[in-house]
């Protein structure tokens, strides 16, 4: 199987005189510089949930696969007329997973349970409430239309019918449709293998001590467990210090083992933002400026053809760029293509002013049918990442909110959290 070419080394350079980029300019150049860097294998149907296709699935037989009954009752052959009506009962029946050998010809009729396969000759089944039995004589009450309480051979899929296209990712609904149909296996992507690394000599693991001025590192658990939730294969470096060299040589270790770095912290242009100067030594760096708030700064890059995305260190920032940033990325990189989520548009309950330019993303949490937001828009408030159960969006236009107007809404489960 031939190997998917790296990534340009060129493939992040912003337009002469971009400075200050919008976020939807930001987000189609990223939709048109990255292309799929996972290769393809086989996966039995049973452990591809989360999987992204990397093939059509098309259906091997169809859905029925044969005329069946939808209830327990008996099969006639044609429709019922208005009136009463006699017919002859068969002996034996038709079960599921057991078909009658014989045929249903006019005036006789046949007991069936549902989802037995419709026997020969008939094509309408009555329920057995609606029926009078006598001395093997049935008798009905018509009229009941030809086809009623049956189903017919791929009245839900027929054979050859495209079931899900090459770029889906694989729900359990999905594999239980794939099943029904006969597929046993399909050819999806290879998870996309993202390594995390934080940056900070101040940062301390979780578990470790910590003195007054250091701090925990929250970005490395955070965003690895949100990487996790969209079925990336997560490589953790934990934190690397302040340093160079040691930046460096993680880096080289990651391009050896993942598809994707992703890294918090160092990506601005300070004297400790290694990351920066780095890449931008190696003429692999786009420092892309981003009129958003919080984030701005998004160090993109390419080392030894492994992408990089250098996110905020501040954990709200990183939070919220992962999310409109790296995660279409992610997706277009690991075979999905460029997703974005639909905002809701819901009533605010709360009034603000902003001013023009700049996207603004809140920590937001719906409540009876209107959105709020955090009391304090600090963006190293990390408690409001907990409080809140979405963001909300205001465009670079808007320059007020009040209580009311519609907003938008974007859920955190719209981005698969």
């Amino acid at each position: 199987m031939s190997k998917i070419p790296k990534l340009r080394n060129d493939c992040f350079t912003l337009p002469l005189g971009a400075f200050w980029n919008p976020v939807d300019d930001a987000l189609s150049l990223l939709k048109a510089r990255l292309s799929c860097v996972v290769e393809k294998e086989s996966c039995f149907v049973q452990d591809s949930d989360g999987r992204i296709l990397a093939k059509s699935v098309l259906a091997p037989r169809s859905h029925p696969p044969c005329p069946n009954t939808a209830v327990d009752g008996y099969a006639v052959s044609g429709a019922i007329s208005a009136g009463a009506q006699s017919y002859q009962l068969l002996d034996g029946r038709a079960a599921a997973g057991e078909a009658f050998a014989g045929s249903v010809s006019a005036g006789e009729a046949l007991r069936v349970l549902t989802g037995a396969a419709l026997p020969a000759g008939a094509q309408t089944v009555v329920l057995q409430e609606d029926v009078l039995i006598q001395d093997g004589i049935i008798e009905v009450n018509g009229p009941l239309e030809l086809g009623s309480n049956a189903r017919a051979t791929g009245e839900d899929i027929t054979v050859g019918a495209v079931l899900l296209k090459a770029g889906h990712k694989l729900t359990p609904q999905d594999l239980g449709m794939l099943v029904a149909v006969g597929v046993s296996k399909v050819e999806v992507f290879k998870p996309l293998r993202v390594v995390v690394i934080s940056t900070g000599t101040e940062l301390r693991a979780p578990g470790s001590e910590a003195q007054t001025e250091q701090i925990y590192d929250v970005n490395s658990p955070m965003l690895s467990a949100i990487l996790r939730r969209w079925n990336l294969h997560v490589i953790e470096f934990g934190i690397v210090q302040d340093d160079p060299e040691a930046l460096r040589k993680a880096l080289d270790r990651a391009a050896e083992c993942a598809d994707v770095i992703i890294t918090s912290g160092g990506a601005s242009a300070g004297d400790e933002d290694h990351l920066s100067a780095i890449l931008n030594a190696t003429g692999t760096m786009a420092l892309w400026r981003i009129a958003v708030k919080p984030g701005r700064p998004l160090a993109l890059g390419v080392w030894n053809g492994t992408a990089i995305f250098g996110l905020p260190g501040n954990p709200v920032a990183a939070f919220v760029c992962l999310l409109i940033f790296a995660r279409p990325a992610l997706s277009q990189l690991a075979g999905a293509g460029f997703t974005r989520p639909e905002p809701l548009m819901l009533p605010a309950a709360f009034d603000k002013k902003k001013k023009p330019g700049r996207r603004e993303y809140l920590r937001a949490r719906l409540r009876s049918g209107r959105v709020d937001i955090f009391a304090s828009e600090g963006s190293g408030r990390i408690s409001g990442l907990s409080w809140s159960d979405g963001l909300v969006e205001l465009t670079e236009d808007e320059t007020s909110v009040i209580q009311g107007q519609l907003v938008r809404y974007l859920p955190y489960s719209s981005f698969g959290l």
